[in-house]
């Protein structure tokens, strides 16, 4: 009797372990390697490391645009130098370029702890899209909820939960990591109608047609795993966002197999594939699998593109200093590979541009010798009274001397990741 008791907690032991490799095995955010292509052997990973004196000076050239550009009244900075509107993830960049600038030690505590409390303060008192979440767009002189040409509207335009998730990630370090802000940020965001940004485990977006609200699923490859991140960390269901592997599609790429999204073959939309979303998870959350090999087959597309034509090349989402004054330079958009567009998909091959942010950010991140050829190329792209140009254009060799918040906010980002490793840590 003893030992067949034995013998069936043996059994129910067995049986118990190998359900739990059937379903790890099975876990939605896992089977990327069953349907991917082979992983990238050794991929780099840069060191923390102290700044060197020239990059210091780089961190006080992009802290100077939030000088210039951060409103008395309000404490939000415009998004583009001199303009005063802002989108929600305009003001999350801000808010990371605080704390990356108080972690350089480029300002004192107390400046830090001034400018958040007056910052949050102004976003407890957003008027908001139905009453429920942040409009896409406000003046940011006078809080009023705008279009995207800056006029005001009194319901709003709508949200971008993208957007939201972006704004998030300075929301989850400062409620962590400086606790004396928890109650500012608590009172920011209990505001909004958490029910309406998620819906089972996706992201929702809204927007306003013809009179109407109309909600849409919000994000694709790269983006939506990005903006899900803090919302997970919000405590709020967003599996099915943070799936890599529902509608993951692999397009050649000068020779590298890049990850896309398939979505908009059957529903429309954009698929960009662009620097900026992984260089941002990389900066802040430090990778994750799924996002490790995806950020690191665009870097590396990039670099390929470098070797066949001799052009350097750093793609990403930039505002221009000419119209249509913003574009996505994308490693592959809407069945083309290296394909530059509008936020409508107007063709804007001629805006093509390396980006300052994606040459800095993909460097703090490898540290390879192609990405110090891309800091080469833009180190000198700066005014040094107002920041960082966005860029240069490839077709010309001349600066995009558009200057953002944006742009400013990630080169302050990348010096602070080089400097200290990854922004968000549970530690």
């Amino acid at each position: 009797m003893a030992a067949r008791t034995s013998l069936l907690m043996i059994a129910a032991f067995i049986t118990g372990l190998a359900a739990i490799v059937l379903l790890e095995r099975w876990e939605p955010s896992r089977p990327v390697a069953a349907f991917a292509p082979a992983p990238a052997p050794d991929i780099p990973a840069a060191r923390p490391r102290p700044l060197t004196e020239r990059e210091q000076r780089w961190a006080r050239i992009a802290w100077r645009y939030f000088e210039r550009n951060v409103r008395a009244d309000t404490g939000l900075a415009d998004s583009v130098d001199q303009y005063p509107a802002a989108t929600l993830w305009d003001t999350g960049s801000y808010l990371m370029a605080l704390i990356a600038a108080e972690r350089l030690g480029l300002i004192p505590v107390a400046d830090f702890d001034s400018r958040v409390t007056r910052a949050l303060d102004s976003l407890s008192k957003l008027p908001l899209y139905d009453g429920e979440a942040p409009n896409k767009s406000y003046n940011t002189v006078t809080l009023a909820m705008v279009d995207y040409d800056n006029q005001p509207s009194a319901r709003g335009i709508g949200w971008s939960a993208i957007d939201v998730g972006r704004f998030l990630v300075p929301c989850n370090i400062l409620a962590w990591r400086y606790p004396r802000h928890t109650s500012a940020v608590r009172a920011v965001l209990s505001r909004w109608n958490w029910q309406r940004l998620v819906r089972d485990g996706v992201l929702y977006g809204a927007a306003l047609q013809n009179g109407k609200t109309v909600y849409l699923q919000e994000g694709r490859l790269g983006y939506e795993e990005y903006g899900a991140k803090p919302f997970a960390l919000a405590g709020l269901d967003v599996r099915e966002a943070q799936r890599v592997d529902d509608f993951l599609r692999f397009v050649d790429v000068d020779g590298v197999q890049v990850a896309t999204d398939r979505r908009p073959e059957e529903y429309g939309a954009h698929n960009y594939v662009a620097s900026e979303p992984y260089i941002l998870d990389g900066l802040e959350f430090g990778f994750d699998r799924s996002s490790r090999e995806f950020a690191w087959r665009v870097a590396r597309a990039q670099e390929a593109r470098f070797r066949k034509t001799g052009v350097l090349t750093a793609v990403s989402e930039d505002h221009l200093d000419t119209a249509p004054y913003f574009v996505y330079n994308t490693v592959f958009t809407n069945g083309r590979v290296w394909n530059t567009v509008t936020p409508d998909g107007v063709d804007a091959r001629e805006f093509k541009t390396l980006s300052t942010k994606a040459a800095i950010g993909w460097h703090a991140l490898y540290a390879t010798p192609y990405t110090q050829q891309l800091v080469d190329r833009v180190e000198q792209l700066f005014d040094a009274d107002k920041g960082w140009y966005s860029g240069v254009y490839e077709a010309t060799g001349k600066p995009n001397t558009a200057i953002t918040a944006n742009t400013n906010a990630i080169v302050l980002e990348s010096l602070c990741y080089t400097q200290a490793g990854q922004l968000l840590k549970s530690y």
